[in-house]
């Protein structure tokens, strides 16, 4: 009987998973009997926008955190796939920060080339799984989120690949439940345009706080206020924007901070990131970890300690992406298919403690890039995924956080060179503070001939000649 494999979730780490095994497959490996459950209608998981929050057409929690005008807040080049590159796929350089349906259009080119989809049921929710020690065995049951009907499938080797981004970690503050302006989670944040001339009050300080409160200062907010717990992120933000500590209560309109200040508010928004959950996995097989660069219980970020036919993508914080994703699959595969033999549990045991310990140890941002680069390196060298210039996609993270301190709403103009093709993006034809249009018929072609003269300011003339328009 041939090797049987589960794969839950069709997103970015899903995907990876497919097209590990597709990689094999060409070399001449034998296929497993592969089923990928996707709960939606379509593959790319974060990637695949959709306006619906809290609960999606089929009744189902809402996947994608994605919202109108999300640009890519890391350069393309930390994340390009090195069997294929941007190149390949659009055929000419494009700009270094894309926004979603370019990468989505990305990421999906290349599965579609792999002729992987047919091992994928769509709209189909997985409900429960159970593991039989005796028989070293999954039993899965699916449901079609449609027609209601129900499957049960049996798998030697469980993927887990739904990331960990879609449920909402919501604190309770002092007052907030009779706050009258709208509260929402980042989660349910699909664009800013309804704030425009509002008064944003943003409790978190990472990416999200970050990204949505300059999408609201790009779309007119009068103000935006970014909370924080443990510190300030500290960029040289527009004028009307400021950082403040935690809020302490509201009373109203008015939020108080820790700092004794207070400000009035027209609205507020969550910031305050997600939890691992994992509601079809008895709490004996699912992650339980806050989002760090490395989870404890899993073996190389991706081997469940416990049981090693259980298997994770993606669970962990992330600067590296989809590329991590590719690693972490081709090192998943070779594990499934006996490629990589499993050391004992006390040996996995002292394995990942040394990562913890080190992670314990990491000292700023720059540090954990390294980390991270150290750990995609590690995977890579155990398989046979194309090797790539690691070292130089760590030093592209740091110039791209120097960049950011510079200038946060600049940065996304500058070009980065590709260390897989050595190919220098393009500078974007709009800025992106001005860039009001996101669709990828806009990014890949440009301006409007039709442009007036103001909107024309936008547009940098020496991209236009060297495309020669």
């Amino acid at each position: 009987m041939s090797l049987r494999v589960g794969i839950i979730g069709a997103g970015p780490s899903g995907m990876a998973q497919l097209r590990a095994f597709e990689a094999a497959r060409a070399k001449g490996a034998d296929m497993p009997e592969i089923v990928c459950f996707e709960k939606q209608s379509d593959w790319g998981g974060q990637w695949n926008y959709s306006w619906h929050t809290g609960i999606d057409g089929s009744g189902e929690s809402a996947h994608s955190s994605m919202y109108r005008h999300l640009w890519s807040n890391g350069p393309k080049e930390c994340l390009e796939f090195s069997d294929y590159t941007f190149d390949e796929h659009f055929g000419r350089p494009i700009s270094s920060f894309p926004p979603r349906e370019v990468l989505f259009d990305y990421i999906a080119g290349r599965v579609e080339k792999s002729d992987v989809r047919k091992y994928i049921q769509f709209n189909t929710a997985v409900r429960w799984v159970n593991y039989d020690e005796a028989t070293e065995e999954f039993t899965l049951f699916s449901q079609d989120v449609k027609t209601g009907e129900s499957k049960t499938y049996v798998f030697d080797k469980l993927v887990v690949s739904t990331g960990h981004f879609s449920t909402p970690n919501i604190p309770e503050f002092d007052g907030i439940n009779t706050f009258p302006g709208e509260v929402l989670h980042a989660h349910d944040f699909r664009g800013a345009e309804r704030f425009g001339g509002k008064r944003l009050l943003m409790i978190g300080s990472s990416y999200s706080a970050e990204d949505i409160g300059m999408q609201a200062h790009k779309m007119g907010a009068a103000s935006i206020t970014l909370s924080y717990r443990s510190g300030p992120m500290g960029f040289d933000w527009p004028s009307t924007t400021v950082e403040r500590p935690l809020v302490t209560r509201f009373e109203g309109t008015t939020a108080h901070f820790a700092d004794g200040t207070s400000g009035e508010f027209d609205a507020v928004i969550m910031c305050t990131g997600y939890l691992h959950k994992y509601p079809f996995l008895p709490s004996d097989l699912a992650v339980n970890s806050p989002n760090v660069l490395y989870p404890g219980n899993l073996y190389k970020g991706v081997v469940w300690q416990q049981n090693t036919n259980l298997f994770y993508l993606g669970a962990q914080d992330q600067y590296y992406t989809f590329n991590m994703f590719d690693a972490q699959a081709w090192f998943a595969r070779d594990v499934m298919t006996g490629k990589i033999a499993m050391p004992s549990a006390a040996e996995r045991a002292a394995d990942i403690q040394s990562w913890l310990d080190t992670q314990a140890a990491l000292a700023d941002h720059d540090a954990e890039a390294d980390f991270q680069t150290d750990y995609v390196r590690e995977l890579i060298n155990a398989t046979d995924y194309p090797e790539f210039d690691l070292d130089a996609v760590s030093t592209l993270f740091k110039d791209w956080m120097r960049h950011k301190s510079e200038d946060i709403l600049g940065y996304r103009d500058k070009a980065h060179r590709s260390v897989i093709t050595g190919t220098m993006a393009e500078i974007h034809h709009t800025r992106w503070i001005n860039a009001m249009d996101d669709s990828l018929e806009r990014f890949l072609n440009g301006p409007s001939q039709n442009m007036d003269t103001n909107a024309m300011a936008t547009v940098d003339a020496n991209a236009i000649l060297a495309k020669g328009k």
